[in-house]
């Protein structure tokens, strides 16, 4: 079971959506498409569904082009950021209408719907209104409803962006388990580079209609193919800095500088751009080579356990991610640290021409 999209564009009246793309998706596989808004994601999902027609390029669905064949006639099953449920139907009915729909009898629609009702933990609440569950719940109801179908095509467009914290905690931790038991292909949008870590599988990373990589998602955070990719597989953004290779060093600026070591080694002497994620910013180093470099704070965000410093240096804007509760004066000089052996190096097309030391032993 593979579906492949071969050139596939689209566009509407001159403005494009998603540029020639080439992706093949395999039989018992987690996909997840990792992007900003608007980014293409579900314009990509909306090609995949057979809901949209490309401009140009063909899908193809176990080795049949299946370009312009109606949704309906094909075994996809699609659940959106916004769950849809028949209220006045119970729970158990909600999750059989698709069956009635097809056709299926009694019997077989209640052997499935007490199969995928049991896979998403809604066994004792088949009796129940939508209404009488909790978000969560009512969730699990809409994915149960898109599994008892048997696609072998499932599409979730950021099927937890409106659940609270701890649902979508939850239902990120069971969803991985869900699908390995399905055995269908699995697409999942998500702007948020978390959850895609949580999900694992493969990971398309979309920046402006076009996909940047893909690959196992921690080959595509570990090892991003470019800037762009390093910049979307990273929340706050991955922070970027003007340097320099010469010899068998590189120039970071501030005095600061690096052995060129591992990967770095075989740079040709030229100017480069760094690039930092923010949870590799320090305040109090304890890495021996750490750089320091001299900031400006301009704000700083509590998020519990955890700090957000944002930076100023010489102009460019950084973010920091720092443990702990820190006590900081906003406006006040700010010396960070910066591990070399986290540090990735593009060329000035935003290609990657090294990756972080940690990265490769990871």
């Amino acid at each position: 079971m593979t579906l492949e999209l071969k050139g596939v564009s689209k566009s509407t009246e001159g403005v494009v959506h998603i540029h020639p793309t080439d992706l093949t998706l395999e039989k018992g596989t987690m996909n997840v498409l990792l992007g900003p808004t608007l980014s293409g994601k579900t314009s990509l999902m909306r090609l995949m569904a057979g809901l949209d027609v490309p401009n140009e390029g063909t899908v193809h669905w176990e080795g049949q082009d299946v370009t312009g064949m109606r949704v309906q006639d094909r075994k996809v099953a699609m659940v959106y950021q916004q769950f849809i449920n028949y209220p006045s139907m119970t729970v158990y009915e909600n999750i059989a209408s698709p069956l009635n729909l097809m056709g299926k009898s009694a019997s077989e629609i209640d052997a499935a719907v007490k199969k995928s009702a049991d896979l998403m933990q809604l066994s004792p609440m088949l009796q129940r209104k939508p209404l009488e569950l909790s978000g969560g719940q009512q969730q699990r109801c809409a994915l149960a409803r898109a599994l008892v179908k048997d696609a072998g095509l499932v599409l979730l467009d950021e099927p937890l962006a409106n659940l609270d914290y701890k649902l979508r905690e939850e239902l990120r931790v069971e969803i991985p388990k869900i699908f390995e038991e399905a055995g269908s292909i699995f697409v999942y949008a998500t702007t948020e580079p978390e959850e895609a870590l949580l999900l694992g599988g493969n990971t398309a990373a979309l920046w402006e209609g076009r996909v940047r990589q893909f690959d196992l998602t921690p080959t595509v955070y570990r090892q991003p193919v470019d800037a762009t990719t390093a910049r979307v597989f990273s929340d706050p953004p991955m922070n970027f800095l003007q340097v320099s290779k010469a010899g068998a060093k590189i120039m970071f600026g501030d005095g600061q500088s690096a052995a060129a070591l591992g990967p770095m080694a075989n740079l040709a002497d030229g100017r480069y751009i760094a690039g930092f994620r923010p949870n590799h910013v320090e305040i109090n180093s304890q890495a021996d080579g750490a750089m320091s470099f001299d900031t400006k704070l301009v704000v700083t965000e509590l998020t519990g356990s955890e700090t957000f410093v944002h930076l100023d240096h010489d102009g460019e804007k950084w973010v920091g991610l720092i443990h702990g509760i820190h006590n900081l004066k906003l406006g006040a000089p700010l010396q960070v640290y910066i591990d070399p052996s986290h540090v990735y190096i593009f060329n000035e097309n935003g290609d990657l021409v090294a990756p972080a030391s940690y990265a490769l032993a990871a």
